[in-house]
Order: structure tokens, then C-alpha cells, then sequence
């Protein structure tokens, strides 16, 4: 068994793209060896930067050699299909075998293939896996015609500690490669994986992504701790900056005190600090310990290990977060000379959609969604208006125009400057939520009012112009507003029907109720809720209260885990099974109630006196809203029915009594389907 490294050495990756690249790499070559029989025992993948490594172990030399067999035409059919088939395998007929099936005796070829050295199989597919490769976005470069993410400068493929021989469009591979770009840009050679690991890490390259993030967080909490500070934890940050540096150095650098004061003493908004040192720069944040406030310092991460111990990179960092934050303290004053108020009219020149309209426009139709919630959860209906009318109106300050992340955020600080109140401001920055599945919804009366309605509008307007999500493409992410929605319906056990809040946009919503199905299915499933029992209870109508949805659902859920449940569904199966195909063979329903005049057996008298008992007690509890109990009462129906299916026969000779057996099961169908449409359930 030997070994496969290959490495595949570029200008930088983005950061972004590392993670996929690996696992559509060892994906890809993976199943290219299979289609060939060669299987290895472990495949490791590793990502920097400027380059994209695997390492396979347990690979033959060679394939095994294979037999396959190939079923061609029967015996004695017309000359030209033999030919053509004696053609695809090129053999003789006096090589081809005979075979007999219940279909007749046909001949088949046995082709034997003499297995290859795997050497020789690795340098057809590698290439192919190269020049197929699934970056999100590639480019060509010079003139040739191969496309890669970013411009591909050398490949070393070695097998059995020799090179793999092929090209890939002007690039041959080789044994070679280069070090980190500047601490060690020279070229060496690599004879196997021991020794390519530590030449790559003797020429300033981390290879494993997970050791440079252990490696940036060791040190930038022992810088942090030695100035008497913590570091910040943002493993999303640390994610990100593991894939711009190959060899990473963590160096502390200074901000001015005053920017991390608190507020009312002249300092920014954290958030603001946070914002511009994590996503315009890729700096970690520090705190004070003591004070729980931010520290005037932060942490940043350096591809390189300076002669000076990093001073000059420091300083160079220094300089250009100043000049952000004293751009962020420019904004900051600017926007709170001119109330919040005054920024609602300067909406109407920001384009929401070309078909849909302005924000402000959507500001308006907001607010009468937010109302209609607002008069449901008993809030004030004026604080709900402002809280409304100001919610997208830090859109036009200058903050949130540099720094689009702040939205909401910068509205509810601009907002108790102002003097509002402290529900509108907490509103104007919780409409937004959830952004994301582990995002905290809104939980206050006015902020839930404001952020069902923002996140229902877009749905409705969207759907009304044609524009729902289509496959895995969804770019106004409406899939994630209806699981806002849901997530704060659920949350909040808010009662209310979707189709009555569309209405009050007087707006065609079309199937934006199945819509919200899919995502309910979608959002239980991760709670370990069958996709199938919520199809059960969404089938029936009117049922679009998302609260009382997921009741049912857990009601039908427990129902079925049940004995009785499990038999009564599968008598509710039979009953309908029969039903199909009788009424398909009689082109006719059967519908009505049966006759009890008909009864011949005591089977029948009983299974129809309770059927009308459960109904009128499953329409009780149903309307008293006990689902629980409206499955008990549809339980009492499992041994009438199995006493039924077991003792009467429904397809009689008499055509009368047939058709009188064939309505009672159409009672038992009425008669479940008032809980749930059990064809929707499987099993």
C-alpha cells in the first residue's frame, strides 16, 4: 500500500472559499478512484491561503484486474443487432457466452480488464478533477484556457514517493513547491508526506487550519492577559482569519482611551468598535475584565514574524483604524444633530424593490400590519406607530451607511437620544430578529407587533409579484423571514391565522400558506417533528395558526406512538384502499351516511354508533381546543373497526349492501379526517 500528497499551489484562496474547497477535493478524487476500483483506507485534506493539500494512505499500486459481464441481444436475433453488439465489445461471437432468463436465451460478453498501475490511473483523474473543480467563482489568466480561483502556479503530485506525470493546461506536475511568500518564497523539493510536513512547516507554512486557529487564540489571549485584558471570543472572526495568514503572528495595538468610554462620558458605541475593527479590518476586540467595557486595545493577526517584532505593522494598523473610528466619531456626532424623525421622508429615495416600491412605502404598509398585531397583543396603538414609523429610519444616517451591519442598532441609540421610548427603541432594533436559526427573537409586545409585520410584508409583496424562492436560489432570503415569523409566533405562543394578516394587505398571497408549511416542516424537523404529520394537520382546512398547527401536530405525534393509534391508522388505510379502488371501478362516491335499515351483522350497528359518538366528541374537544383529547376520542374507534374489517364482508354479492358497507367506510374516513387527513401519514 503506498501514499498519494497532492498540493495545489495558487495565489490566495479567499478565506470563505478554504473549508468547501477541501471537502469537494477529497469528494471529487474520492469517487473517481472508486469508479476504478481503488478504494483508499484514510484521505486527509488541508487548506491555506495559497494552497490546497491532500494525503491519501492505503492505496494499491495497482488495480485488480475485473471481470464484467455485459447482457447483449437474444439468441436469433436479426444479424445487425449482433454485429452491433459483437462492435461495442469487440469480440467475436464465438466468444460471447449464452444465458437463459424466463424471457429466453440471450448471449452475454465476459470482458476481462487487466488491472492498471494506479500511478497510471491517478494521472488521467487528477487532472480531470482539476480542471472540473467546483469553485463558486474561478478565472482564467494569461493565455491559457484552465480556470481556477485564483491564478494555479504549480502542482506537486507524488504516488509511491515519485511524481505523477501530466498536465494540466501549461502547469506539468513535479515533485516541488514553494514556502510561506515572504519568510521563505524559495522552491524545494518533496520526496514523501513526512518529509513535505516538515519542510512546509520549516519554510513558515501552518499547514492544518485548526492548528492556526489554536495558534492565533493561544496568543492573542496571553498578549491580551499580559496588558490585563481578555480577549473577545468571535469564532466566526478567528474562522475567517485562519484562512488569510499561512504563518500567524498575533500583535496587540492601541486605539485612543477616550473612544471606549461609555457613552455618556463621550465614548462610541461598542457595537461601533466591535463593527469596525471586526469586519473592515479583522481585529479582535479586548475587554477590561473589571469593567466588563471594551479595552483600548485589539488584537491583530500578522502573516509575517518582523524583524522589528512587528512595531511597524503595528503603527501601519494603528493609523488606519484611527482614521475609520475618527470617521465612525464624525458620523456619530453628525447623525444626532437631526432627530430620528426627520429621516423618515429621505426613505422614500431608497429603493426596496423596482416593482414593489420605496422603503417608505413599505414603512406604510407596515404599519397597518403592525397595528392589526399591536390591537391582538393589547399595546399601546401610538407607541406601536412610532415604533413602526421609525424603524427603517437609520437607513439614511451616515452610520449605517459605512457600516450597514448596524442597522437597527444605530436606530434604537438615535432613538433614546432622542428621548423615545425605551419600547420604540428596543423595537426599532429587535424588527430585524431572528437573522439567523440560534438568533434571539423579540419577545417584547411592541418589537414582536413591528417585526411579524416587516417580515410578513416582504413575504406577501414578493410572493404577489411572482418572485418566491425557486430551488436553492432565494435572494431576497425569504425563507428566512417566514422562519422568523414562525420561530416568533411559536415563541411567543401567539395566536392568530397567516391568511388573516396577509388580507390586511389587501394583497393576492397566493400559496404563501403551503409556503409556510414547507418552512414549519423545515423548522420541526430540527425539533425531531415528522414532516408528515404537519402535511396531516396543514391539509385540513382553515388551519394556518401556526400555534394551534403545532398542538395538533404534537397531539397527533403522541397519538400515533400509541398502540391504538398505529392499528386505527392502518384500518384508516384499509378503509381507504378499498374505497379508491371501488369508486374507481364504479365511477362513483360514496359519500352519504349509510343505511341502518341495510345492517345485517352487529358489526356494522356498532362500528356506526360509535363513529357518531366520536364525531360529536371530537368536534367538542376540537373546539375547546383539546387535541389530546380529540385523539382519545378517535382511539375508541380501533377495536369497532378492526371488529368490522374482521367480521363483515365489505364486497358482497348483494349490490345494495355492498354499497351500504362501502359508505360506512367512507364514515370511518369522515370521521379521522376531522383530526387530521391521515393520508398524509405514512407507514
Amino acid at each position: 500500500m503506498s501514499e498519494l500528497i497532492l498540493e495545489l499551489f495558487s495565489e490566495e484562496i479567499p478565506a470563505r472559499m478554504q473549508a468547501q474547497a477541501e471537502r469537494d477535493l477529497e469528494r471529487s478524487l474520492v469517487a473517481l478512484l472508486s469508479e476504478e476500483g481503488i478504494e483508499p483506507e484514510q484521505v486527509r485534506t488541508f487548506s491555506t491561503p495559497r494552497r490546497l493539500v491532500l494525503h491519501a494512505t492505503g492505496l494499491p499500486l495497482r488495480q485488480e484486474d475485473r471481470t464484467d459481464e455485459r447482457k447483449g441481444p437474444k439468441v436469433g436475433a436479426p444479424e445487425k443487432a449482433i454485429d452491433g453488439f459483437l462492435r461495442s465489445v469487440g469480440m467475436t461471437l464465438d466468444q460471447l457466452e449464452t444465458r437463459s432468463d424466463k424471457k429466453g436465451e440471450f448471449y452475454v460478453a465476459r470482458i476481462e480488464t487487466k488491472g492498471r498501475p494506479t500511478s497510471e490511473v491517478l494521472a488521467e483523474i487528477v487532472p480531470d478533477v482539476i480542471q472540473n473543480f467546483p469553485w463558486p467563482k474561478s478565472m482564467r489568466w494569461g493565455s491559457g484556457q484552465l480556470r481556477w480561483v485564483r491564478p494555479l502556479h504549480s502542482i506537486l503530485c507524488l504516488f509511491d514517493d515519485k511524481v505523477v506525470p501530466f498536465d494540466v493546461g501549461e502547469i506539468s506536475s513535479a515533485n516541488t513547491t514553494k514556502g510561506h511568500r515572504f519568510l521563505a518564497p524559495g522552491e524545494f523539493t518533496v520526496e514523501s508526506w513526512d518529509d513535505y510536513l516538515t519542510k512546509i512547516r520549516g519554510a513558515h507554512v501552518q499547514l492544518d487550519a485548526n492548528d492556526r486557529k489554536q495558534q492565533i487564540s493561544a496568543q492573542a489571549k496571553k498578549l491580551a492577559e499580559a496588558e490585563g485584558y481578555s480577549l473577545v471570543e468571535d469564532n466566526r472572526l478567528l474562522d475567517e482569519v485562519a484562512g488569510l495568514v499561512e504563518w500567524p503572528v498575533v500583535l496587540i495595538g492601541s486605539m485612543p482611551d477616550r473612544l471606549v468610554r461609555p457613552i455618556a462620558d463621550g465614548g462610541l458605541p461598542p457595537e461601533v468598535l466591535q463593527t469596525a475593527m471586526r469586519v473592515h479590518q479583522k481585529y479582535f476586540s479586548l475587554k477590561d475584565p473589571q469593567t466588563d467595557l471594551l479595552a483600548p486595545r485589539f488584537a491583530v493577526v500578522s502573516n509575517m514574524e518582523a524583524p522589528d517584532g512587528g512595531k511597524a505593522i503595528v503603527a501601519g494598523n494603528e493609523k488606519v483604524l484611527q482614521a475609520r473610528l475618527a470617521d465612525a466619531e464624525f458620523f456619530w456626532d453628525q447623525d444626532r444633530k437631526a432627530p430620528l424623525h426627520s429621516r423618515v421622508e429621505p426613505l422614500k429615495n431608497i429603493v426596496f424593490h423596482a416593482d414593489i416600491g420605496s422603503v417608505f412605502d413599505k414603512v406604510q404598509r407596515n404599519g397597518k400590519l403592525a397595528a392589526w398585531f399591536g390591537e391582538r397583543l393589547n399595546c399601546n396603538a401610538d407607541i406601536v406607530g412610532r415604533a413602526n414609523e421609525l424603524a427603517k429610519a437609520d437607513l439614511t444616517t451616515e452610520m449605517v451607511y459605512e457600516f450597514p451591519e448596524l442597522q437597527g442598532l444605530m436606530g434604537r441609540y438615535y432613538a433614546r437620544h432622542d428621548g423615545e421610548p425605551d419600547a420604540v427603541a428596543d423595537a426599532i432594533e429587535q424588527h430585524y430578529a431572528p437573522l439567523g436559526p440560534t438568533d434571539d427573537c423579540p419577545t417584547l409586545p411592541v418589537a414582536i407587533c413591528v417585526a411579524l409585520a416587516d417580515k410578513i410584508d416582504t413575504l406577501v409583496q414578493f410572493f404577489h409579484i411572482g418572485q418566491p424562492p425557486t430551488g436553492s436560489k432565494d435572494p431576497f432570503a425569504l425563507r428566512r423571514a417566514a422562519l422568523g415569523v414562525i420561530r416568533i409566533t411559536l415563541e411567543n405562543k401567539l395566536r392568530y391565522r397567516l391568511s388573516e394578516a396577509f388580507n390586511v394587505l389587501q394583497s393576492d398571497y397566493g400559496d404563501l400558506v403551503s409556503f409556510f408549511a414547507d418552512r414549519l416542516k423545515v423548522q420541526q424537523r430540527d425539533l425531531g417533528v415528522r414532516h408528515d404529520l404537519i402535511d396531516a394537520v396543514f391539509a385540513l382546512p382553515d388551519q394556518d395558526d401556526l400555534v394551534l398547527v403545532v398542538q395538533r401536530v404534537s397531539a397527533l405525534a403522541e397519538f400515533l406512538a400509541s398502540g391504538s393509534g398505529e392499528q386505527l391508522l392502518a384500518g384508516y388505510k384499509r378503509a381507504t384502499n378499498i374505497l379508491r379502488i371501488e369508486e374507481k371501478k364504479d365511477k362513483a362516491t360514496y359519500d352519504g351516511a349509510p343505511d341502518p335499515g341495510l345492517f345485517s351483522q352487529a358489526e356494522e350497528s356498532t362500528l356506526n354508533e360509535a363513529i357518531a359518538r366520536a364525531i360529536t366528541e371530537m368536534e367538542q374537544r376540537i373546539g375547546a381546543e383539546d387535541f389530546t383529547g380529540a385523539m382519545a376520542a378517535a382511539a375508541a374507534l380501533k377495536d369497532p373497526v378492526d371488529a368490522f374489517f374482521n367480521e363483515v364482508q365489505v364486497n358482497t354479492e348483494e349490490a345494495d349492501i355492498r354499497q351500504n358497507r362501502l359508505k360506512m367506510l367512507s364514515q370511518i374516513r369522515s370521521a379521522l379526517g376531522r383530526v387530521a387527513d391521515f393520508s398524509k401519514i405514512e407507514g
